[in-house]
Parts: structure tokens; C-alpha cells; sequence
């Protein structure tokens, strides 16, 4: 959601000379940073795409197909979410130097405090019969386990990132089975408190944005943004390395299922389900997780069924737009703006969306309410940002991780008192 001030989203950080954590490290002020307007237009496009696929149908009513919007955005865009979210993180605690020291262990605390208000929203809208899954709540989760990773470097960030895609998989077939499986739709506060063993299995394992395997897209944005995304050979190799990585899994995961028997294995391993059951979970993904009568059914790549050919075809595709927008942004920076106004606040325009959602009136006009979601809340960004800068619920996170960073710094061994660094508008890091 927001970041700390020493380090905005969507900015990219200076160097800095201290790296010891001592007084001097922690009164340096980083030179100004640079707004990449880019990442908030990415972020923007993958909000854009969330109110897409929870407001339209999901499917033709005619012919029983897949919507176009299901097809483009389902799935697609929260892992875009999840990838940019490690992008902001790597922004946040040093962007291509990890900081060190005290700064590190404030950057850490900080990030544990972001989780818990992200969290907190979440779990307060599980009071409210919500017609969507609650991302934000996973959101948390994500954050928390990212916090060991902060210190780690692109190479093995990456590696990281890869085992998480290969191995939380198979973890959460296996769990299906064993933990509680998804009791609640959306938790609240109250479903926490009293049945914490059902929500933790829920977040980390067989919910719809399970924490485990997502830590996939986390880790790779976390990659990325250890890197000069400022470089165009950097922006032209995502764009071109995250694509082809997306085409290479897609085409993998046919041939398997297609060529190779995979598909024959799964109707095999699952005699209970007629083959019009098999295609609509390929297509629409598990309700939410897939049956657990054959590994096969890790072939596959429907929408959150967060298999590895799920997850890495979404990093690369994930790679991929933010490489797109990043290079966008060197032509049509103008032409982003509103998009990348949107992006910027993001914890906010999504816990509005949940909210505009709640009523249900949207079934009655779906097409006009995507459209006024979209205008509404990209007119409200712009008009925001330019009278008040961050987000409502962006200040709220930027306000509390600030206040923990400063305890956790002026609690440093020479008891210096860290100064604010002199950096660009602050940006927030999305939900």
C-alpha cells in the first residue's frame, strides 16, 4: 500500500554510502528519486483488470463459454498485483542495494506493520457478505513472509521465487486433504480470533490467493526491483523475457496435457468427473482448489488454480506488462498518467471497489457499472493526487510504517535521530 518515505513506490533509489547502520547511515538522505511512472500504470492495469473480471460475468449465459473478460483478465491480474507488490517492497527497503543494519531491521518492521493494517482492512471487510474473494487479507500474509526475504539479492530472489513456484503446489494438494479447507469466504476479525487454525490454513494453503505459492510473484517483483528499472535494456528484457517465458510454460502445459497423455491421466484419475467437468475446471480453475485424485491436474494453467505452470506463466506475464509500461513510459508518459494516477492509490480504489460490489446492484447493468468504476475512480485518482498527494488509505499505511521505522532507528545503537530524506511525491504500493 504506501510506502515509507525514505523510499517511495515507483521511485528508484540512489545510492546510498553508509551501510553500516551507524548515526551517519541513518541521517544520510538518499538524492532526490525518480517517480517511474511505469510501475504505478502497471499497477493501474492490473486494478482496472480486477474490477473487469469481478464485474462482468464470467461466462457466456448462450453458449456457456468463457467471458473475454475471464479469458484476459481472470487470475492474471492479482498475480500482476502480487508481482508488483514485490516490486514495491524492493523500492521500500533499498531498491538495488538492500539496506543493512538498523535501516534493514526497520525496513523489516515496517514491512510487518504494513501487513497488519492491509490485513486489518481486509479482515474488517469479511463482516460484509462480499460477492468477491478479498484479496487484501492474503495481501498481509504475503507481506509478513516476504520479510526474511528482504536482504536477499536478484540471483537469489529469483531462485527463491522458482522453488516457491515448484515445490507450494504440490504442498497445497497435500493440504487439501489434510487442513481445513475453505470455510470462509471472506474471514473477518472474528473469524480469526475464534477459528485461527481454519483461517492461517486458509491464507497460507487452500484459499484463493494462497500465500505459499503466491510468495512466486512476490519474490520475482522483489527481483525485478533490485534492478535499474530505469535502464531500457532492463525494461526491453522484461518485456521480451517475461513474454516468452509466458508463451514457452502456455505451450508446455498443451503439449503435456494435449500430446503427451496429460489430459487422458486426469480423466484416468478422476472417473468421478464427466469430461464437460474436466474442461470447465481447465477453463474457470478449482472451486477453489483442484481435486486431489492425480498430480496430474498441476498440468494445468486455468485462472487461480496456482499450479507451477500457473504461477510461472503469470510471472512472465506479470514481467511482461510491466516491461510494456516502463517503455511506454519513455513515449507516452502523458498518455499514462491517468492510468498510472489510479495505480498510485490502488489499497484505496480496490477497498472502494469491494464496497461498490457489496450491494450487488452491479448485476443489473454489469457492462455500465465496469465502465463508471473505472471513470470514477481513474477521475477521483487524479483529482486526489493533485490536491492531496497519496491515497486516504495509502497515508494510513505511509503514516503508520514511518512511525515504526523512526522507534526502530532512533533505538540504534548511537541513538541518532533519523531525518527525512529529501525524495520525490510518495507513492503507494498497491493492495
Amino acid at each position: 500500500m504506501s510506502e515509507e518515505r525514505a523510499l517511495p513506490a515507483g521511485t528508484v533509489p540512489a545510492p546510498r554510502v553508509g551501510t553500516g547502520g551507524t548515526g551517519a547511515d541513518v541521517a544520510a538522505a538518499p538524492r532526490p528519486a525518480r517517480r517511474l511512472i511505469g510501475v504505478d500504470a502497471a499497477r493501474g492495469l492490473a486494478l482496472f483488470g480486477m474490477v473487469t473480471v469481478h464485474t462482468l460475468p464470467s461466462w457466456n449465459e448462450q453458449s456457456g463459454e468463457a467471458h473475454w473478460s475471464w479469458t484476459l483478465f481472470a487470475g492474471h491480474s492479482a498475480a500482476l498485483f502480487a508481482t508488483l507488490a514485490g516490486v514495491s517492497l524492493a523500492f521500500a527497503s533499498g531498491g538495488r542495494t538492500p539496506r543493512t543494519g538498523r535501516r534493514m531491521t526497520a525496513a523489516r518492521w515496517a514491512l510487518a506493520g504494513r501487513a497488519g493494517v492491509i490485513a486489518l482492512v481486509g479482515f474488517l471487510l469479511g463482516f460484509l457478505e462480499l460477492p468477491v474473494s478479498n484479496i487484501l487479507i492474503y495481501y498481509g500474509m504475503l507481506f509478513l513472509l516476504a520479510v526474511p526475504f528482504l536482504r536477499l539479492g536478484t540471483r537469489s530472489l529469483l531462485l527463491c521465487s522458482a522453488l516457491f513456484a515448484l515445490a507450494a503446489p504440490f504442498l497445497m494438494q497435500w493440504s487439501v486433504d489434510v487442513l481445513p479447507g475453505l470455510e470462509y469466504a471472506n474471514p473477518s476479525l472474528l473469524d480469526l480470533v475464534l477459528d485461527p487454525g481454519t483461517v492461517l490454513s486458509q491464507l497460507l494453503l487452500t484459499g484463493v490467493y494462497p500465500a505459499l505459492p503466491w510468495m512466486a510473484f512476490l519474490l520475482a517483483g522483489l527481483a525485478v526491483g533490485r534492478t535499474d528499472l530505469t535502464s531500457r535494456r532492463v525494461q526491453t528484457l522484461l518485456a521480451a523475457v517475461g513474454a516468452a517465458v509466458a508463451l514457452l510454460v502456455w505451450g508446455a502445459s498443451v503439449l503435456a496435457l494435449r500430446v503427451l497423455g496429460g489430459y487422458e491421466a486426469i480423466a484416468d484419475g478422476t472417473p468421478w468427473m464427466e469430461a464437460s467437468e474436466i474442461e470447465e475446471v481447465m477453463v474457470f480453475g478449482g472451486d477453489p482448489t483442484l481435486p486431489t485424485d492425480t498430480l496430474w491436474w498441476l498440468l494445468i494453467t486455468a485462472p487461480h488454480s496456482n499450479t507451477p505452470f500457473f504461477l510461472a506463466l503469470n510471472v512472465g506475464l506479470a514481467l511482461s506488462v510491466l516491461g510494456v509500461c516502463l517503455l511506454l513510459e519513455r513515449v507516452a508518459g502523458r498518455v499514462l498518467a491517468p492510468v498510472a494516477a489510479a495505480g498510485a492509490m490502488t489499497f484505496t480504489l480496490y477497498t472502494a471497489h469491494l464496497l461498490l460490489l457489496w450491494p450487488e446492484y452491479y448485476d443489473l447493468a454489469p457492462v455500465a457499472w465496469t465502465v463508471a468504476q473505472i471513470a470514477a475512480f481513474t477521475v477521483f485518482a487524479l483529482l486526489w493526487r493533485r490536491a492531496q498527494g497519496q491515497g486516504p488509505l495509502e497515508k494510513v499505511v505511509t503514516r503508520s510504517t514511518r512511525a515504526i521505522s523512526h522507534r526502530v532507528l532512533a533505538r540504534g545503537g548511537d541513538g541518532a535521530r533519523p531525518q527525512a530524506p529529501r525524495t520525490a511525491p510518495r507513492a503507494p504500493d498497491g493492495p
